[in-house]
């Protein structure tokens, strides 16, 4: 059975080369091709295809980013792969977040190119080496925020009233001798203060607490 391929590219030379290339394959069927994001939206709802070729920087630099997003939920069973110059790690993890199940870095070898388009119309798509370590090392962190949380949380339940106030003059990068003349007690009372909340943290000093508290997006929880 043939696949069906709709591709996408701003480049008219490019785009139309790379169909003539498509086409000599057997096994594909170029079934229409378009220029820009929101072509790409209306050929994607309109035409039956397998497979997508997306380009990226169109009309706009994520133009194709924003239809592939469209696509997705009308027709999940598209393998949408993208083909773009883009090889940012940032750019990576926006576009994967949309759908699409491959990321191909134009200038890349054709045939290694029909690889990608057969596995992921078998339901066993791949991706470049550089797409699955941007990948995994995402997850990873996101699992350690994850961990972190919940450590968080947990610490945030032992954290005293006092402890509280202070962490919130802290995350207003006050010292420890500012903080005393607000709250008009010892400077030592403080410093013994600050040093109890680094212990449950687990933390050396008091900025790691502060850059802690940023890291997870939970400054509002003191302010």
């Amino acid at each position: 059975m043939s696949i069906r391929i709709l591709v996408v590219d701003d480049n008219d030379i490019l785009r139309e080369d790379l169909c003539q290339q498509l086409a000599k394959q057997p096994d594909f069927t170029v079934v229409g091709s378009a220029s820009t994001g929101a072509e790409a939206v209306q050929k994607a709802l309109e035409i039956e295809c397998d497979v997508i070729l997306m380009d990226i920087e169109m009309e706009s630099i994520r133009a194709g980013i924003d239809a592939t997003a469209q696509i997705h939920p009308e027709r999940p069973k598209v393998q949408i792969i993208y083909l773009t110059a883009h090889d940012n790690d940032d750019m990576i993890l926006t576009a994967m977040a949309t759908g699409a199940v491959d990321y191909f870095v134009k200038g890349s070898d054709n045939d290694e190119l029909y690889r990608h388009i057969r596995m992921a119309h078998a339901g066993t798509p791949i991706m470049s080496a550089h797409t699955q370590e941007v990948m995994l090392r995402e997850y990873s962190r996101l699992r350690r925020n994850e961990f972190s949380l919940l450590y968080f949380v947990n610490t945030l339940a032992s954290l005293t009233p006092t402890e509280r106030t202070l962490i919130r003059y802290l995350l207003h990068c006050l010292n420890a001798m500012q903080i005393s003349e607000i709250r008009v007690v010892g400077i030592e009372t403080v410093k013994s203060q600050i040093h109890s909340i680094r212990e449950k943290f687990g933390c050396s000093r008091a900025k790691d607490i502060v850059a802690f508290i940023r890291q997870l997006g939970l400054e509002h929880l003191f302010l």
